[in-house]
């Protein structure tokens, strides 16, 4: 896929700027490392090492900290040009950089994820917003079931997923609630290692008013989707709910 291959293309080239850039940046301060402290350029070590966790994943990040160590130990630290270290403030020097390149890296793949995560939400929240704004301006409830069904598909990446009026429980398949747990036969159900049976349905009552008006039967996809989109799911069952109730007023 183009843009699985973009990914592995991006990543692969974080590592590599994770390698040579410290290497590169050593060599440019060599013909300066008797005129300033070496801590000064354990500091900007350390920038690089931010750059490449920023831009990349972890592993960029943890092969610039070892390649900023381990460079810094070889071009700035004396003896000049070995592995080696003579005083003790180097070697903590040393470590402090690998630390803190390390911790770096932490910090930037949590806060990608955190950005993800929100912009995630920020997405499930709009779809929640489309329907509203549909069942408020008097659209056709039929055409807003459809337009949630093909939204649940995306949301759970299911295979497949269709309203049935009026019915629940026929066939037999699992039901998420209106918590975001998922129950089977009546017990809560927890797929095994994340995987969803493919003989297993899955039922999404719609109701209002305290009346059903059908279910979204749903058949997942291999890969069980996380709670908070259960709870977007569950959402978007109560938007379908309320315009049904609104095209039918005198059943509700």
């Amino acid at each position: 896929m183009p843009g699985r291959n973009w990914m592995l293309s991006r990543d692969g080239l974080a590592v590599a700027a994770g390698l040579v850039a410290p290497l590169a940046l050593a060599a440019v301060l060599v013909p300066f490392r008797s005129s300033f402290a070496n801590t000064d350029a354990a500091l900007a070590m350390i920038l690089i090492v931010v750059a490449v966790a920023a831009a990349g994943n972890r592993l960029a990040g943890f092969v610039a900290a070892l390649s900023a160590a381990a460079w810094f130990d070889f071009f700035l630290t004396r003896p000049y040009e070995r592995f080696t270290i003579n005083r003790a403030a180097d070697i903590e020097t040393t470590v402090l950089l690998l630390v803190i390149g390390a911790a770096v890296t932490e910090i930037a793949v949590w806060g990608r994820g955190q950005h993800s995560a929100a912009s995630r939400r920020a997405g499930y929240l709009d779809g929640i917003n489309d329907a509203a704004r549909a069942v408020a301006a008097g659209g056709s409830s039929s055409a807003l079931v459809e337009r949630i069904s093909a939204g649940l598909i995306q949301l759970l990446s299911l295979r497949a997923c269709e309203f049935q009026y009026g019915i629940a429980g026929i066939g037999g398949p699992a039901r998420l609630e209106h918590d975001g747990t998922v129950t089977f036969a009546g017990q809560p159900y927890e797929p095994l290692a994340g995987e969803w049976p493919p003989d297993v349905g899955l039922e999404l009552l719609v109701e209002s008013g305290g009346r059903l008006r059908g279910r979204f039967l749903m058949r997942p996809g291999q890969h069980w989707p996380g709670r908070e989109q259960l709870l977007v799911a569950v959402a978007l069952a109560d938007q379908a709910g309320a315009a049904l109730a609104a095209s039918h007023p005198a059943s509700a």
